[in-house]
């Protein structure tokens, strides 16, 4: 599905103010104009298809932003933090961290499958495309760490899906607030690894003894917005009433 544009008038001579407001319209932020359904069902984790050469407007970020504060967020208490990169030399420290577990990472023994799981013959194009993410990451034209206050190491589970149940949704809600803008992201968490979240908060000043990341998310453009529904196991195989 592709965005709806103004018909402009005919072909003639444009005045001033129409040659502006053609220009404005050109730059102005894409609208999808998707269901809610398509949203959902069409937001993906984008890798291979981010592009690394159009800029992204702050404008857009802050819109989308906007959009994702309404998420739920456990008694009222709005503790999220976000951080946008776009320096570029942080941008490549950032990734350089990403990297530098990521080969450790990709090395480690994956999960292994029953013979005819639909997931075990994904592997290899998954991979595939996290490899070329951790090869291009320092390209992305943004970056996000979404954050929330408090450290959630070693408490009882009780806490930290609390905590999380306070962050997640609204990054989530920022990821298909980018899908109908045109733009798209991939939820990464290696970075933190290895102490790669302590690096990184000492690179951005975020307070890392009251602060917990919650991931890095790379903000682009998609090549393209014909996205489809991912390929899933049944909801018969996960679905459980009454008992597990």
């Amino acid at each position: 599905m592709t965005a709806l544009r103004p018909e402009f008038p005919a072909a003639g001579p444009m005045s001033s103010a129409e040659h502006t407001s053609r220009l404005t319209w050109q730059n102005a932020p894409m609208h999808l104009n998707l269901s809610a359904d398509e949203v959902l069902t069409t937001t993906r984790s984008v890798r291979k298809r981010l592009d690394f050469d159009r800029p992204v407007e702050r404008e857009i970020v802050e819109e989308c932003l906007e959009l994702a504060l309404q998420a739920p967020t456990g008694s009222n208490s709005q503790g999220w933090h976000w951080v946008v990169i776009e320096d570029a030399a942080k941008k490549k420290a950032l990734a350089d961290i990403y990297k530098k577990n990521f080969e450790m990472y990709i090395n480690m023994p994956g999960r292994v499958y029953a013979e005819g799981d639909m997931r075990s013959a994904q592997i290899g194009a998954v991979r595939n495309s996290a490899m070329y993410l951790s090869d291009n990451f320092h390209k992305s034209p943004l970056m996000l760490i979404p954050c929330i206050e408090g450290r959630l190491d070693n408490l009882p589970s009780f806490a930290t899906a609390s905590a999380w149940g306070s962050l997640l949704p609204a990054v989530w809600s920022f990821m298909l607030a980018l899908r109908e803008r045109g733009m798209g992201s991939a939820w990464t968490t290696i970075h933190m690894m290895n102490g790669g979240e302590e690096e990184a908060a000492n690179l951005l000043g975020i307070p890392h003894a009251n602060i917990s990341q919650g991931g890095l998310f790379p903000i682009a453009y998609t090549v393209g917005t014909d996205f489809k529904p991912a390929k899933r196991l049944p909801v018969s195989s996960v679905l459980h009433w009454d008992k597990w």
